[in-house]
């Protein structure tokens, strides 16, 4: 095991539901369950959600009081624990820093790289902010390029190109489209599979 490797997860679909799901379920909104499984294009996905939170006058408040009540999938923690005992751990993820706080506390406060909120101060969030283009698979390519090894998880077409740069890459809890189109990449369901897995890629 070399001591120059940096795991990267995906957050949403991952260690946590989808923020999304759980929140166009809470609001009555179906449209909002649309996720980067099944739009690509995360810019065109989010400019569309906030056209959505504008027309019901839904804000960051309300987003945050759903993300509340939202808890780690079952084994999540315990996975993350293990993984974290052995070697370092990022969680790059889309989402954004006023949705990822609370629920990084209940992983035990792992590292984060996320993106922003724009917010007015009536809590209308009127835009974001990316912290870099295609921030998983450039945030990946960073790392090795200042001489860490990184092996990858993640379950949606935005996590690929990370999964792919590295020197080994697992689909977890993915779609069965992703899966079928992505045959050459393992595919897990289970975090005891996914450990055992990095384990020996490390």
């Amino acid at each position: 095991m070399s001591d120059m490797n940096i795991v990267c997860l995906d957050m949403e679909g991952v260690l946590v539901p989808e923020i999304w799901i759980a929140f166009a379920e809470a609001s009555g909104i179906p449209e909002l369950k649309r996720t980067t499984r099944d739009e690509p294009d995360y810019n065109k996905l989010m400019n569309w959600r906030l056209g959505i939170l504008k027309d019901h006058g839904l804000g960051l408040k309300e987003i945050q009081k759903v993300i509340s009540t939202i808890e780690p999938m079952k084994g999540a923690k315990e996975f993350l624990d293990e993984l974290r005992s052995i070697t370092q751990v990022i969680i790059l993820s889309d989402t954004f820093t006023q949705f990822a706080a609370p629920l990084m506390k209940k992983l035990g406060m792992p590292t984060i790289f996320c993106n922003t909120l724009e917010v007015a101060d009536n809590g209308e969030i009127t835009g974001f902010r990316m912290r870099i283009a295609q921030s998983k698979l450039a945030t990946v390519k960073a790392l090795q390029s200042i001489g860490f090894e990184t092996v990858a998880s993640g379950d949606s077409y935005n996590d690929l190109g990370m999964i792919r740069a590295s020197k080994a890459g697992f689909l977890f809890k993915s779609t069965d489209k992703i899966k079928a189109d992505n045959p050459d990449l393992p595919a897990f369901e289970e975090y005891d599979e996914l450990l055992a897995a990095i384990k020996k890629a490390l």
